[in-house]
């Protein structure tokens, strides 16, 4: 089981909207059979395994292992992830194109940026899948709190003119053999988590 999934495919991101599936994923962190879910989510057996073989057609979920029950075969499955995001490539013809309106000081750009980033990230995982190789990635997460807006418009400016040097200093066009990275760095509010 991935920690992250990228839902990639239109018709199973629709199958993970569905609320019923989507609480089936949810149990299904760890491995469970129709039977045992079907009391935790307050459905019958047959319509739980209905979302089941959905959920499994699309490859969300997998099977772990089948148990003889007398006459019966039970199915346990699991999810193919802890948690799930769709992809804006599941929505191609209406996914954000940060090429549309780059406005550095815009927080739909911004937004637009992080859809292109879970795109081109998601068909980097899929391709390092594929091939059994490992994804080189880096990423920070911090928190930084400004006294003031001039402050923190002065850090903006400060972190452009870093990144802007470091990028002049590493960026090699001519290299042979070499492969472009994408480098995205983002500044907005914290957003507070309710309790």
């Amino acid at each position: 089981m991935e920690e992250v999934t990228v839902i990639e495919d239109p018709a199973a991101a629709e199958v993970s909207l569905d609320p019923m599936r989507s609480r089936l994923l949810a149990e299904l962190v760890e491995p469970g059979s129709a039977t045992s879910l079907a009391a935790k989510v307050g459905l019958a057996r047959q319509k739980v395994n209905y979302h089941l073989r959905t959920l499994e057609k699309h490859g969300l979920v997998e099977l772990v292992e089948e148990r003889k029950k007398g006459n019966v075969t039970e199915r346990v499955m699991r999810a193919t992830g802890a948690s799930y995001v769709i992809s804006p490539v599941a929505l191609a013809a209406v996914q954000p194109d940060p090429s549309r309106s780059p406005d550095r000081l815009s927080a739909r750009w911004l937004l637009a940026l992080a859809a292109q980033l879970v795109r081109d990230v998601g068909m980097l995982i899929t391709g390092a899948a594929k091939a059994r190789k490992r994804l080189a990635t880096f990423a920070i997460d911090g928190e930084v709190r400004f006294a003031t807006a001039a402050d923190r418009a002065a850090f903006a400016e400060e972190l452009a003119v870093a990144v802007t040097s470091l990028v002049s200093k590493y960026h090699d066009e001519s290299a042979e053999g070499g492969r472009s990275h994408r480098v995205i760095v983002a500044v907005h509010p914290s957003v507070k988590e309710e309790s």
